[in-house]
C-alpha cells in the first residue's frame, strides 16, 4: 500500500481552478518531485496535501485512510509536515526556539535538536540568534529543521531553492541529500529541473493545473521534461494524465 495517495484532486480559488483532476501515489521512502512553471498548481497541490487548502473535489489518503476533511494540525499529528514557500518562521524567536516549537507534541524518532543541528551545521553558531537576523539560506535551513523536529512520515518541501543564491542552494541541497539518505519520504516542489532530477526517484510535471508528464527520474529525457515544463510538446503516450 502507498503511504500517500492523491485521487482526482480539484482545487479552486473562487472561479479559478488551480488543480485539475490530479492523481498519483507515493511509496514509503520515495522522493517525489513536482515541477512546473509559476502558476502550474504545484503549491496549491502541496497545501491541499498538508491540509492548508480545502480541495473542491477528490481525496487524499494516508496509509489508506481518507484524510481529505482533516484540518492541518490533525495531519501534523499523523506525520505530515510542510515547509512552506517563504519559510514562515517566527522572526523574533531564536533559531532554537523556532525548532523547539515544532517538537512541542513530544514526538519520538530520529530527529531532535542535536540531529537537526548536525545535518544543518550552519545553524549551530546561530542557534541563539533571532530568525530575522539570518540569511535566506539559514532561514531555509531552520524551516526544514523545524519540520523535521515533528519526526514526519511525509515531508513536503515547497520551493527549496526559491530566491537563494546558487552557492547557498548548493549548501541547502547537501543537507537535504543527507535527509533523503535517512530514508525520509519527501514531496519536493522545485522549479530547478537539474536539482529535481538529481535528487528524486520520480518526477511529475504540472502545467496549468494538470499532470502532463510523469515517470522515474533516471528514465526521463531532459528535453522531454523541458518540453512538458513549458508546454512545448505533447507528452508521450502512457506518460501523462490530464
Amino acid at each position: 500500500m502507498s503511504l500517500l495517495a492523491v485521487e482526482n484532486l480539484d482545487c479552486r480559488y473562487g472561479l479559478l481552478q488551480a488543480v485539475r483532476g490530479v492523481s498519483f501515489e507515493i511509496a514509503q521512502g520515495e522522493t517525489f518531485a513536482l515541477i512546473g512553471a509559476n502558476g502550474a498548481g504545484k503549491t496549491t497541490l502541496l497545501r491541499s496535501i498538508a491540509g492548508a487548502h480545502k480541495p473542491h473535489a477528490g481525496r487524499v489518503t494516508l496509509d489508506g485512510v481518507d484524510i481529505t476533511s482533516l484540518p492541518a494540525h490533525r495531519r501534523v499529528a499523523l506525520g505530515i509536515a510542510l515547509v512552506p514557500e517563504g519559510r514562515r518562521l517566527f522572526p523574533t524567536l531564536t533559531v532554537e526556539e523556532n525548532l523547539r516549537i515544532a517538537a512541542a507534541r513530544n514526538s519520538t524518532g530520529r530527529w531532535n535538536m542535536k540531529s537537526v543541528l548536525e545535518v544543518f551545521p550552519i545553524l549551530q553558531p546561530r542557534r541563539h540568534m533571532p530568525a530575522s537576523t539570518l540569511s535566506g539560506g539559514e532561514q531555509q535551513a531552520v524551516a526544514i529543521g523545524r519540520a523535521l523536529m515533528t519526526n514526519p512520515r511525509l515531508l513536503l518541501l515547497d520551493e527549496v531553492s526559491l530566491g537563494l543564491a546558487p552557492i547557498v542552494v548548493d549548501a541547502v541541497y547537501r543537507s537535504l541529500i543527507d535527509i533523503l539518505q535517512e530514508g525520509a519520504t519527501v514531496v519536493l516542489v522545485e522549479q530547478d529541473l537539474t536539482r529535481a532530477l538529481k535528487v528524486s526517484d520520480r518526477v511529475t510535471c504540472m502545467l496549468e493545473g494538470r499532470i502532463v508528464l510523469q515517470g522515474e527520474a533516471r528514465s526521463l529525457d531532459r528535453n522531454q521534461v523541458v518540453g512538458a515544463y513549458f508546454g512545448l510538446r505533447r507528452p508521450a503516450s502512457g506518460s501523462a494524465s490530464a
